[in-house]
């Protein structure tokens, strides 16, 4: 179906305001890459997502979900379709005598939830408060940080399927595993996750969060553009590590380059393409192999085309 067909169709169903054509897709991506979306629709409550799903079942439009933006390259040409970016940012706070119960929207950024939490003298986020992205992408992929992993706090994620079904499922049903969990092998939409956690001195919680923030800015390149981690860690070697040991910091294609701060990230030094960066990554993975006979795999979504 052509794309102003799609968007008449949106708009005469939801705020024309929420629907953008033609966008570009480095605007809404932490690397600054991206071709553009042919429709995306800026999803602010689960109506709207109902909604647009719908409408995306009913005519066979094909559709692609994405977060804050922070875990993905999306290729030169774009996204056909409809791309809904997840912005449902609900916080309801439960304070129980010994814990805290937050029932999220998957939209919720994870620094903003830090921030919040540390008001309320709330404790146990601290390792997520750099960690960029939202909450809903963080449970995706099971993201962790200081030897604490998203599935150490969550309590139950609720999701809805193809069919418009929606489901709430507990933890030890998320077969959460390193930056892995169930959502990656599913066809379906996170929208709310409740997490659990323990009071705590506020002080120390500033106190923690500030020694991350420090750790990050003195050993990853956060002032450059980049979709976080690149690269996953090995089973029994760290990559980065094998990565800086093949002489690779620095090595460029076109507009992105392995940091020669972190080897485990590819930057975006200003004008990279997607396929300078997947060229990039296919001469590094080459490399590792020859060296060391180790195949290293991504930490990053690649969608598009």
């Amino acid at each position: 179906m052509e794309k102003e067909k799609i968007y008449q169709i949106l708009t005469n169903e939801i705020d024309a305001k929420l629907v953008k054509q033609n966008e570009e897709m480095k605007n809404h991506t932490s690397f600054k890459i991206g071709g553009k979306a042919d429709i995306l629709v800026h999803v602010k409550t689960e109506e709207v997502l109902h909604t647009v799903l719908k409408i995306a079942k009913e005519n066979n439009i094909q559709f692609t979900v994405i977060g804050n933006g922070t875990n993905i390259l999306v290729k030169d040409n774009g996204i056909r379709g409809i791309v809904l970016k997840i912005e449902l940012n609900d916080i309801n706070l439960q304070k129980n005598e010994n814990e805290a119960i937050l029932l999220l929207g998957s939209g919720v950024k994870n620094s903003f939830l830090a921030q919040m939490l540390l008001k309320e003298g709330i404790s146990g986020f601290e390792f997520a408060s750099g960690i960029p992205g939202s909450i809903g992408g963080a449970v995706y992929m099971n993201a962790g940080a200081y030897g604490v992993e998203i599935k150490d706090i969550v309590e139950e994620v609720t999701y809805i399927d193809k069919d418009l079904n929606t489901h709430t499922i507990k933890n030890s049903d998320c077969k959460f595993n390193y930056r892995y969990s169930i959502f990656s092998t599913m066809a379906v939409i996170i929208t709310k996750v409740k997490i659990k956690l323990p009071y705590g001195d506020k002080k120390e919680i500033e106190q923690k969060m500030k020694e991350n923030a420090q750790s990050r800015k003195e050993k990853q390149p956060i002032q450059m553009p980049s979709a976080g981690s690149t690269f996953k860690r090995g089973d029994g070697f760290i990559t980065a590590k094998l990565i800086d040991d093949c002489g690779l910091k620095g090595y460029k294609v076109g507009g992105a380059e392995v940091s020669t701060m972190h080897a485990g990230f590819v930057v975006n030094t200003g004008n990279a393409t997607a396929e300078d960066v997947l060229k990039l990554v296919e001469h590094v993975k080459k490399v590792v192999f020859e060296k060391f006979e180790k195949k290293i795999e991504l930490e990053i979504k690649i969608i598009g085309e």
